[in-house]
């Protein structure tokens, strides 16, 4: 059995890559065949298989497969291809693998809790952590998958993509990440009928119950990994925002939708500053769809101008409109959430505004100079809304991050050519770069794996004790900082081939930051050091 098991545990398999003498040393000369092949060898033979793969989706089933059977192969190839890979793996195909999960599933890549058995959550997690020490936990109930909604159970992949971009882009050791699917139910009705669909058939739990099994999930996860970080990714609007305001100041979590996204489009405004010279107090930012992500952006931009520029609260604020599906959010609607209410407009706030559905109308009396799209309205900033904002605004910041990208609000193409070039664009999933006037400009993707790989990392680096506003802030600094301002047509946010080394220096700043705080939980004498030694490699 103890040959089997060598070539069965994907942490540390090399599978055609022993040696005759290693095969001899370990009993597993006899469950291979003659050929000994190098690392190199290997990784390319993955890619050449990648590239034979017919659609998106085929070659995501492929390299997830690698990944469940040789995770240092998967890796070594994924660091040689990481630009190519990485929307195959993550976003947008993930969203494919959840649509399809049920014709797809081949055996469990996660833990599965199911709020029907709370009294199973530990053995869950301690069944797929395998003895292995854990430094992360990242758990989804799937209600937000992306820009497609709730997916139920089969929101699952939405973790093994989390999962990979945490390994490539941060050097997080994969054995110490712990998956966890938190099955509360599903609205969907197409799932409940469907008889293939492999989650609890029943609609989602809401309420006392929900809050006191998230609660047992926590205290279970603690109990067994004291030091662990806890990522809550994809959770919906009635969920999200209560989960994280009930633990961000007493655990170390982070809420990706709701922070990270926040930080990711924050560093591309702060680039955006730096290349044209708006001061941080001219900045207007509107928020077209105002849920988590909409929220989280809006809250750390003006947490960027209360703590580094010194306004006050409530003047940072005002510097922000919410637009959600009502249009202008205005203080005497029904059903605002609290995020939504600490930006709501007065009644009359804007007279010239006879339509406070209208996006144009909102832009021209706002006159914003940064407008994010995190609505999933296919093509609402229209040419119209564009040109409105860039009437009162010469360098404007726009970004349609809605994903899948047939859930854009726009294309770059058409914000290059609708502002003569004078827009800063990043979009939710990647664009290649636009020519327009002899100038190439270059699209920043507004991908969360920009941020979420290094804020963690330095933060478990850091043995921190919770994540701070500050670390955050911290973060978008060091993701605004890799940007060259004196290049013509810059994109405001690093390119997708540098997330190694821009994980890197997010997670020493974040670490760094953890110290200067005091949110350490043991001593740190070299910060830097001690993350560069952190870093897991499939070298090792």
């Amino acid at each position: 059995m103890t040959g089997f098991n060598t070539l069965n545990d994907s942490y540390v398999t090399n599978g055609l890559g022993y040696s005759a003498q290693e095969r001899e040393r370990l009993g597993i000369d006899g469950l291979l065949p003659a050929a000994v092949q190098t690392n190199d060898q290997r990784a390319d033979i993955v890619y050449r298989r990648f590239l034979q793969e017919p659609t998106d989706l085929a070659k995501r089933m492929y390299l997830m497969s690698i990944c469940r059977s040789d995770r240092k192969l998967f890796y070594r190839s994924m660091d040689e291809h990481l630009t190519e890979y990485m929307p195959i793996v993550y976003a947008p195909t993930v969203a494919q693998s959840i649509q399809q999960y049920d014709q797809y599933y081949s055996g469990s890549d996660v833990a599965y809790i199911s709020i029907e058995h709370p009294d199973r959550i530990g053995a869950a997690l301690e069944q797929y952590a395998q003895g292995h020490e854990i430094d992360l936990v990242v758990c989804t109930d799937a209600e937000g998958i992306l820009g497609i909604g709730d997916w139920g159970a089969q929101g699952a992949e939405i973790l093994t993509g989390k999962l990979a971009v945490y390994t490539a882009a941060a050097g997080i050791d994969p054995s110490r990440v712990l998956p966890v699917m938190v099955d509360v139910g599903t609205n969907r009705q197409a799932l409940l009928d469907n008889p293939d669909y492999v989650g609890n058939r029943f609609e989602r739990v809401r309420g006392q119950r929900y809050d006191d099994f998230i609660e047992r999930f926590v205290q279970e996860t603690l109990k067994r990994y004291p030091k662990a970080l806890i990522h809550w990714e994809d959770f919906g609007r009635p969920e999200a925002a209560p989960i994280l305001k009930r633990y961000q100041d007493s655990i170390l979590t982070l809420n990706d939708d709701i922070q990270g996204t926040g930080v990711t489009i924050l560093a591309a405004l702060l680039a955006a500053r730096k290349i044209s010279g708006i001061a941080p107090e001219e900045t207007r930012t509107l928020v077209f769809g105002a849920g988590t992500a909409g929220v989280g952006i809006a809250d750390q931009i003006v947490d960027d101008l209360v703590l580094r520029h010194g306004m006050d609260e409530e003047t940072a604020r005002r510097s922000v409109m919410l637009f959600d599906r009502q249009g202008m959010v205005i203080s005497d609607q029904e059903d605002l959430t609290e995020g939504q209410r600490k930006y709501a407009r007065q009644p009359g706030e804007f007279p010239a505004v006879s339509d406070t559905g209208s996006l144009v109308q909102a832009v021209d009396a706002f006159r914003p100079t940064v407008l994010v799209g995190t609505s999933t309205r296919a093509g609402a900033f229209s040419k119209e809304v564009v040109k409105t904002m860039a009437s009162h605004v010469e360098r404007p910041l726009i970004c349609p991050i809605s994903n899948p990208t047939e859930l854009a609000e726009a294309k770059a193409k058409d914000v290059i050519a609708w502002t003569e070039g004078r827009a800063f664009v990043t979009t939710g999933t990647p664009s290649e770069p636009v020519e327009f006037g002899g100038t190439n400009y270059y699209i920043g993707q507004g991908n969360n794996a920009l941020m979420y790989p290094g804020i963690c990392f330095g933060a478990i680096c850091a043995k921190a004790s919770r994540v701070s506003r500050q670390m955050l802030l911290a973060a978008a600094y060091a993701i605004s900082d890799m940007i060259d301002a004196d290049q013509p047509g810059a994109a405001v946010l690093p390119a997708i081939k540098d997330l190694r080394e821009l994980s890197l220096r997010v997670a020493t700043a974040v670490a760094q930051q953890a110290v200067d705080e005091g949110l350490n939980r043991e001593p740190i004498d070299n910060v830097a050091q001690s993350v560069a030694d952190a870093r897991w490699s499939f070298e090792d």
